[in-house]
């Protein structure tokens, strides 16, 4: 492996030309095929496997244009203080408004709350439900503005006018400025650690480079395998994230082998052997991780996951070409303005990151302890763990969806907003009329249940629908408990129905189904992910107890990620700090993003670090010495790599909605724990308590194993060493 980089590295500085251009063609091309692709079809969600689905289906095939995915606004109207939605004046101002809504383009249909029996018992609240013929994204600036012209026109006869629904809805961008901020801070970064502009603007080049060509592929083949620009969220993030992570690592060892006096082209093809090594086997890592997102069975989560792994791919192709090409044209403008002198440090003195090592090497048990019991402590709110898809309650109380969900709330009651939604399939019943009346009945008398609306039928008069409204709302346990309860007695009740069977599905049901099924896939999937890498790493460092002890430091930093999470969006704690405006169920979807991305990202570190350690002990370092020489080439660079992913990450803690604050601040926290705790502590104190036991595979096992040679233990007998007196030479290109 670390022979084949090497030629690589040294033709790609070589014919630096050919290969740059080559990139910038593939770029042109994809970009030009992106122009032309037509616009791949929204999919929507889905989720195969569960009642809510099945249910859905049903009323698709039964009912068929009434489940069309058509925009929708839930207007809700409240009286002055001391007055009534059914006075004489009130009442005009509403019926006008939804006369006006009805008239406008692209409305399909606009509900008088008045003929519908949508007010409230005390008549202090009404509502009315306008939809439309095309979804949210298809609405035209005349349609919004005209509805928003008939709603402020009732605010001005005094009543206090909301809107829910996602015709009106502002969508908070999760990227953009987000984006923008990563990018900026990972530039002062990149030239605080480089010390040079040349060194840090050379990884940012080739990542965008990366993200776009990705990009433009995701677009451009969109229509043919039904990916959209919201597939590419995760490509983007992850592309640009590991795009600069893998440069720097290739940047860095030029430097320093350059400090160590091999010639430009030498020092790039040495740098492509070693460094590049380690970044094949770290992608692999993040592609295993992302790849296997396909476990759980949510085609949308799939296609996110293949779409970022082949995103992290092309990073890895771009770093082991287009980084050393691009170093042939100025081999020396990365370097220090000290190494350009020639005053730089020779390589192997003393820095922080081997000070730091020594420390941990002197003391491993305390500094093992205290980072296991925090990141254990840290770890403790997970068990209280609740999965949900948080709606309009978990937005600021300044949105108007957030107010009309809470005058829902208290006009209607707290089930309001989340209505169960039960399909009747009686195609095989005596008399279908009937039958539903007695599903109907039933569950109408299940604890939980506040009330049932009139049963409708489809044109054949085989199969019904209607809503049971809970106690409780949308994201409270009990809601979740009824759901159960009335799935669990659908034995009895269809028993009574002749040939009748019914299914719960709404929303409410949906994400409850969703949090269920994400849940039972979690262990599944930590389990693949996790004994593919193992066997991946095995073949890196050729130890049993590395690639173990890897895995479970993941799985401690991810648990203890994924208990400050729950801490802050769940408990409250801290909340307000980050701008978390009510606190509910974490995403049902989090826990696999979390343990998917923060699995890769700490493979990375895993890699790069311990990679060195592995060198220094292939090379005859004693396992002390191994470890405080991979701090001292790698810690620093492994830092500016994990301050850059939190940098990207943090960004989307400043986002409007929760649900990206959550994905941004668990993200970010994660690296934090897994970079600073786990591999910049816990890893080097293990080691350093196992010794030489840390490397040991058994003699059987030895032989099997093909050799990888990622610490490039070849490329000593192959590449002569430098001239020992010229340190930060300036070399002219051959």
């Amino acid at each position: 492996m670390a022979t084949l980089l090497y030629r690589l590295g040294r033709a790609a500085f070589r014919w630096r030309w050919f290969v740059t251009l080559l990139w910038v063609a593939v770029l042109g091309a994809v970009g030009f095929a992106a122009t032309k692709a037509p616009a791949a079809p929204d999919d929507g969600f889905t989720m195969p496997g569960i009642e809510s689905q099945r249910a859905f289906d049903l009323l698709e095939q039964r009912f068929p244009g009434t489940a069309a995915d058509g925009a929708s606004a839930r207007i809700v109207f409240v009286a002055p203080s001391g007055e009534k939605v059914t006075a004489t004046d009130n009442r005009a101002a509403i019926e006008k408004l939804v006369t006006e809504a009805a008239d406008g383009s692209q409305v399909a249909s606009a509900v008088d709350p008045f003929t519908a029996r949508a007010v409230s018992e005390d008549a202090t609240t009404a509502y009315s439900t306008v939809t439309f013929e095309v979804k949210a994204d298809d609405l035209t600036g005349a349609a919004k503005t005209q509805l928003e012209r008939a709603i402020d026109t009732a605010r001005s006869a005094g009543l206090t006018v909301e809107v829910g629904g996602d015709a009106l809805a502002t969508q908070p961008a999760a990227g953009g400025s987000a984006e923008a901020i990563g990018i900026a801070i990972a530039a002062v970064v990149l030239l605080i650690t480089f010390g040079s502009l040349a060194a840090a603007g050379l990884p940012l080049l080739t990542a965008i480079l990366g993200v776009g060509i990705s990009m433009s592929a995701i677009l451009a083949l969109g229509s043919a395998l039904g990916l959209s620009e919201t597939t590419g969220t995760l490509a983007t993030m992850l592309g640009l994230a590991c795009g600069i992570d893998y440069a720097l690592f290739v940047v860095s060892r030029y430097r320093e082998e350059r400090e160590k006096g091999h010639a430009p082209r030498e020092a790039a093809g040495l740098a492509a052997g070693t460094a590049g090594s380690a970044v094949v086997f770290a992608g692999l890592t993040v592609v295993i991780a992302l790849a296997g997102l396909s476990v759980v069975g949510i085609p949308m989560l799939t296609k996110m996951g293949l779409a970022a792994a082949g995103a992290v791919l092309l990073a890895v192709l771009i770093c082991l070409t287009l980084v050393p090409a691009v170093l042939g044209f100025w081999p020396d403008a990365v370097l220090s303005r000290r190494e350009r002198k020639g005053k730089a440090k020779r390589a192997g003195g003393e820095n922080g990151g081997s000070r730091w090592a020594r420390l941990v090497v002197r003391r491993p048990i305390p500094v093992l302890l205290l980072g296991v019991v925090g990141l254990g402590a840290m770890a403790l709110p997970t068990l209280d763990l609740q999965l949900g898809m948080p709606g309009d309650e978990a937005k600021s109380t300044t949105t108007t969806e957030r107010r009309a969900y809470d005058d829902l709330a208290q006009g209607f009651g707290p089930g309001f907003n989340g209505p169960l939604t039960i399909v009747v399939d009686a195609k095989k019943a005596d008399d279908a009329k009937s039958a539903v009346a007695t599903v109907s009945k039933e569950i109408a008398a299940t604890d939980g249940v506040v009330s049932v609306s009139p049963a409708r039928f489809n044109s054949a008069g085989d199969t019904a629908v209607f809503s049971a409204t809970p106690a409780t709302s949308p994201t409270d346990e009990k809601t979740e408990q009824l759901v159960q309860t009335i799935r669990d007695e659908r034995a009895g009740i269809e028993s009574g129905t002749a040939g009748a069977s019914f299914e719960v599905t709404g929303t409410t049901a949906l994400n409850i189904d969703v949090a269920q099924k994400v849940q039972n896939a979690l262990i599944p999937y930590l389990a693949l992910v996790v004994g593919l890498a193992v066997v991946l790493l095995l073949l890196v460092f050729r130890s049993l107890l590395v690639p173990l002890k890897a895995a479970l430091g993941f799985l401690l930093s991810v648990l203890a990620a994924l208990g400050a999470v729950v801490a802050v969006f769940q408990q409250g704690h801290l909340a307000s700090l980050l701008g978390v405006d009510q606190t509910g169920p974490i995403m049902s979807l989090m826990p696999i993003f979390l343990v998917g991305i923060v699995f890769g990202l700490a493979m990375d570190y895993e890699v790069f670090l311990v990679s060195r350690m592995r060198e220094a002990y292939v090379h005859g370092d004693g396992p002390d010495a191994a470890i405080v020489s991979g701090f001292r080439h790698s810690a620093r660079v492994v830092v500016a790599a994990a301050l850059i992913m939190m940098a990207v990450f943090s960004g989307f803690i400043g986002a409007g909605a929760s649900m990206i604050k959550m994905i941004g601040f668990g993200l970010a926290i994660a690296v934090l724990f897994d970079a600073f705790v786990v591999r910049m502590a816990i890893v080097p104190a293990v080691l350093a308590l196992l010794g030489n036991k840390a490397w040991y595979l058994p003699s059987w096992l030895d032989r099997i194993l093909p050799r990888m040679d990622v610490e490039g233990e070849a490329l000593t007998h192959r590449v002569p060493a430098p001239v020992p007196d010229t340190p930060g030479r300036l070399t002219p290109v051959p």
